[in-house]
């Protein structure tokens, strides 16, 4: 059986770490018996380690359970950009180097990537905290839009939900699709998500608080995208010719008109997709695509997934 030892560092996210438990020491069924993985749980030193979750955790283990482990998973913690200490960086790389694949969930590539283990490698964490990864380790190939990274022997996760994600793909990886499948079900989950995490990302050009001297035409179109249905419809409702239009608005907006008016169709048509049961073909036309075609080719480039994948995934 492979040795699957999780790093519970004080701040530990338990969410994070209940996805290595029910993926590697909890099978399916009633017995829960594992399959394929005996895994422990460690931390900095045995005892007591504290959660932001209300409650503190107890483990058995030091750092000494990594000397045998296969795979070793490190979830994230509350304060992700704290520097680890020196003897778990020792350990993380010390780990790595005698050929134990490293896993992170959420955050916890920060851990992962202060240790020096994602430096040229692709990688990604959760999306509110891309920009401070990215500025921190400029080395790693981060990508925003990923559920999770498969690098071979280092895998990491975006948050939460995506650590079960990428928990059920190393056991797809490990023992096959029909294991993943039966834990899958088990947990009542999907085996396997469309998309990534883009289409949990809020769009930052389809907000309501709009700059300027354009602020109700940008109001109007937000709220009627499919009566914009061009620029110069645009320009016309802010009583102003296309051109200087087009100048003022690069200018207090910081994006093009179109630019900005295929954001507000695609937060619109997002917005359908979550709250109603219109055909696919309604939800083009009241969100301002001209085709199901259009509606499906930037939906796609927002959020990596199709209209009916995007549907499933977020139906409130």
């Amino acid at each position: 059986m492979k040795q699957v030892v999780a790093l519970a560092l004080d701040g530990v996210m338990t969410y994070d770490l209940a996805c290595a438990v029910q993926a590697f020491r909890h099978g399916p069924g009633k017995t829960g018996e594992p399959v394929g993985f005996e895994m422990r749980t460690c931390g900095l030193r045995p005892g007591p380690v504290w959660t932001p979750n209300g409650f503190e955790l107890r483990v058995d283990d030091g750092l000494d359970a990594l000397t045998s482990a296969d795979i070793v998973v490190v979830p994230g913690i509350g304060l992700p950009t704290l520097p680890p200490a020196d003897a778990v960086v020792d350990a993380l790389r010390a780990a790595s180097a005698r050929g134990a694949i490293m896993v992170s969930i959420c955050v916890g590539a920060f851990v992962l990537a202060r240790a020096g283990l994602l430096d040229g490698r692709p990688a990604t964490t959760h999306w509110a905290y891309c920009d401070e990864f990215a500025e921190l380790f400029p080395a790693v190939k981060l990508d925003p839009a990923a559920l999770y990274v498969d690098d071979g022997d280092v895998l990491t996760s975006a948050g939460l939900s995506a650590g079960m994600d990428l928990c059920l793909h190393i056991v797809r990886r490990e023992l096959g699709a029909g294991a993943a499948a039966e834990l899958a079900r088990w947990n009542v989950t999907s085996p396997h998500r469309e998309g990534g995490q883009a289409q949990y990302i809020p769009d930052a050009l389809g907000g309501s608080d709009f700059p300027g001297t354009l602020a109700a035409t940008m109001a109007w179109a937000a709220a009627n995208p499919a009566a914009a249905p061009d620029v110069s419809a645009l320009a016309g409702y802010a009583l102003m010719s296309e051109r200087t239009f087009i100048r003022r608005f690069k200018a207090e907006v910081g994006t093009t008109p179109r630019r900005w008016l295929e954001a507000q169709r695609t937060v619109r048509a997002r917005e359908l997709l979550e709250t109603t049961e219109l055909p696919v073909e309604v939800v083009a036309a009241q969100s301002g695509f001209g085709s199901v075609t259009a509606l499906r080719v930037h939906l796609r480039a927002a959020t990596g997934t199709t209209p009916a994948g995007y549907r499933r995934s977020l139906r409130r």
